[in-house]
């Protein structure tokens, strides 16, 4: 059974309109709703980048059925990993018990803020590595000093912890990173709908839900829409291994300067009809993944939960 979730995309949101929203997506009949946590947005089109941890919280309060979940944060730099475990701990007793901690190894564009540079690939994925243990142990109440290649714990503890610790979903964009969640977390989620990288998080252990990111753009007509998904996701088509290492909204928008609106209708859905936006859904289904995240380009969120509950929920549920 495929479960849909909506995204909270604070890149192009702000705080009020993202409460607002996830209680839209309640409403419509989405499981569960994952935020991104960034301190830049992509383009400056896109305007917004509140703090994620905040709208969860408020997020909690005004919902009580849905999910919530981090798409993903980071824990490598611009958050210690204690006060990432922290967070997640306050989120599951709020919402009582429907948090997921969603984390990756990040881009440069939202960690470079903190002054300390930005490590290569290899180093990103040790030192997540060791988050993923430090949360980990903290949301269980096993560890309280941890002393690691990167990070170091002191005599830590965590006093408002939920009765389960929340479900840890690693980031995955390439198969060293899926591995690694395969080792690490109790799911994988990743932007692509490519089997290779679920057979590399099942071959290192991995078990679990499979979430990837459906990207897609409801409008009145396919010209409107490929105009919108133009202005405001131009920027993922930058390419994998640039996207990492921008630091500022100015570089994506440099980076993906040449992008033609024809070249993002190529890998978003786009218009008032079901069946396209069916079909780029059912590509992630047959790679294999559970836990589908659909992403609303734009401004235009509440025609997009009517076009759910009316077009979309009903088709992929038969």
């Amino acid at each position: 059974m495929v479960k849909l979730g909506y995204k909270l995309m604070a890149e192009e949101h702000g705080p009020t309109a993202l409460v607002r929203n996830t209680v839209r997506a309640e409403q419509a009949g989405f499981a569960f709703a994952a935020i991104s946590d960034h301190f830049f947005p992509w383009l400056d089109e896109q305007g917004h980048a509140p703090f994620a941890w905040s709208v969860l919280g408020a997020a909690a309060q005004a919902t009580r059925q849905i999910e919530l979940m981090t798409a993903v944060t980071c824990p490598i730099m611009r958050y210690h990993p204690a006060i990432v475990a922290q967070g997640a701990a306050t989120m599951a007793v709020l919402s009582e018990n429907r948090f997921i901690l969603g984390l990756g190894a990040g881009e440069r564009l939202n960690e470079h803020i903190v002054g300390e540079g930005w490590p290569g690939i290899g180093e990103r994925h040790e030192r997540l590595s060791e988050a993923y243990d430090i949360i980990r142990g903290l949301l269980e109440g096993s560890m309280k000093n941890y002393r690691g290649k990167y990070f170091t714990l002191e005599d830590a503890k965590l006093y408002d912890r939920p009765d389960r610790a929340p479900a840890i979903i690693g980031a995955a964009g390439g198969l060293e990173a899926a591995r690694l969640a395969g080792r690490k977390a109790d799911g994988m989620i990743t932007t692509v709908a490519q089997s290779d990288l679920i057979e590399a998080f099942r071959s290192a252990g991995g078990k679990g839900p499979l979430y990837a990111e459906v990207p897609m753009c409801y409008a009145a007509s396919e010209n409107k829409a490929r105009e919108i998904a133009h202005r405001y996701h131009r920027w993922s088509l930058a390419g994998g291994p640039v996207m990492p290492e921008l630091p500022d909204p100015g570089t994506f928008a440099a980076a993906s300067s040449h992008i033609s609106p024809d070249e993002v209708a190529e890998e978003v859905s786009l218009g008032p009809s079901p069946e396209p936006h069916l079909k780029a859904i059912r590509k992630y289904i047959e790679a294999g993944f559970d836990h589908l995240v659909l992403t609303q380009i734009g401004p235009e969120q509440d025609p997009f939960f009517e076009f759910f509950k009316s077009e979309l929920r009903h088709s992929l549920s038969s």
